[in-house]
């Protein structure tokens, strides 16, 4: 499949892009890449970048709405608060089968051009999963609310795995001395890579392997940030969403909110969503380079020379192609034509509205949507079914 006439961020000349199989193959001037490949995908005016890393979500907890409606010290506090305030909203919506719950988080992620997801939590099956679902790492909630958490960690069958835990989630002393408690009983010297870490110091950062900033997470529950303009030389940062509990479900409405606290430049808060949790968790995805694999975004470009600023103004209905591993998981109706007309076995595609704009996506949103508003018709979605799915892609 060749991409025709897509620019790169902050450059000036379009490139082709050749995908063979799951990987990037090609990438030169226009026209002047493969010419005979029969699957090719022509745009007039398109950024092109990888696909989105999501370094932190809960995905079967993006069926709930922002709980709390009031600033907490601490993920202790705002816990216990929520399980007493909010039992009914909560148990409304736990009844919702899970496996329905993470087919909604899997296309919330999707939509917004996150093409991998590391999930924490309990390990979720899949079946077809759209995107790439990231569960190698043992995952531990944190130090009060992970029951036998010093004998986990310890487990010395899982030694050679990274362990992600929340950590220092809080602006009180608790929440620092939490940070030096999971250090202490890290008998094992295993990787962790913290989540939140608002109480964190420089000396703690230094014996962590990674550390998750979630902005939007940590304003909804202690309107407080992490120290990340420090932390950042210490540890390698990447970037989370969380669950739809704690925040908005547009990752772009978060990295908008991140670069209003200018902690980091522009370039780096990219990378902490793109090439950086590439590296920190060994995969060969988030960057556009001949070799890696083809997770990639097209949008409608703004200006001549996509920007940085044109980047962080982007929202998902100006997407118009996402691909992960090669295959097309989404497109907009501006490409309609193109892509029934190309010779590809393409699965079933739900057509629906993003804010005034068709877009089409593989699997039967729609009868996911009906399925789990017959269990919790107060589950509220950013996207609009426009009919019933049919059982053919070329009839839609």
């Amino acid at each position: 499949m060749l991409l025709n006439n897509v620019t790169l961020i902050n450059e000036s000349r379009p490139v082709d892009i050749t995908i063979s199989g799951e990987k990037i193959t090609g990438i030169g001037p226009v026209n002047k890449q493969n010419e005979t490949d029969p699957i090719q995908i022509h745009f007039t005016s398109a950024t092109v970048f990888p696909g989105l890393i999501n370094s932190h979500d809960h995905l079967d907890f993006n069926c709930f709405s922002v709980l709390g409606q009031r600033k907490f010290v601490s993920y202790t506090e705002w816990g216990n608060y929520i399980h007493k305030i909010y039992k009914d909203n909560i148990d409304a919506v736990l009844k919702i089968p899970q496996n329905l719950r993470t087919a909604w988080g899997m296309y919330k992620n999707l939509l917004t051009g996150i093409t991998t997801v590391v999930n924490h939590g309990s390990y979720l099956k899949l079946d077809n999963p759209l995107i790439n679902i990231y569960q190698e790492s043992q995952n531990l909630h944190s130090v009060k609310f992970e029951k036998n958490w010093k004998w986990k960690l310890n487990n010395p069958f899982l030694k050679n795995r990274d362990c992600i835990i929340h950590t220092g989630e809080g602006s009180d002393k608790q929440s620092s001395d939490e940070i030096d408690q999971l250090l202490k009983f890290n008998f094992l010297k295993r990787r962790l890579v913290g989540v939140h870490g608002v109480a964190m110091n420089e000396m703690q950062a230094k014996n962590f392997k990674g550390l998750v900033w979630c902005p939007e997470s940590n304003r909804v529950l202690l309107n407080k940030q992490a120290h990340t303009a420090a932390l950042k030389a210490q540890t390698n940062m990447v970037f989370g969403t969380d669950s739809t509990l704690t925040g908005n479900w547009n990752i772009w409405h978060h990295l908008r909110f991140a670069r209003s606290l200018r902690q980091v430049e522009d370039s780096e808060l990219f990378g902490m969503i793109t090439s950086l949790p590439a590296k920190l968790w060994n995969l060969n995805n988030g960057e556009i380079k001949t070799g890696k694999e083809a997770d990639i975004i097209v949008v409608k470009k703004k200006t001549g020379i996509p920007t940085w600023e044109d980047v962080f103004k982007i929202n998902p209905e100006e997407i118009l192609l996402i691909t992960t591993k090669g295959k097309i998981r989404m497109f907009d109706k501006a490409i309609y034509d193109q892509v029934i007309g190309l010779p590809l076995d393409l699965p079933v595609f739900s057509r629906l509205s993003l804010k005034g704009s068709i877009k089409f996506i593989e699997g039967d949103l729609p009868s996911l949507i009906t399925a789990i508003k017959s269990y919790n018709p107060n589950v509220h979605f950013p996207v609009e079914p426009l009919e019933p799915i049919t059982n053919s892609f070329r009839n839609l």
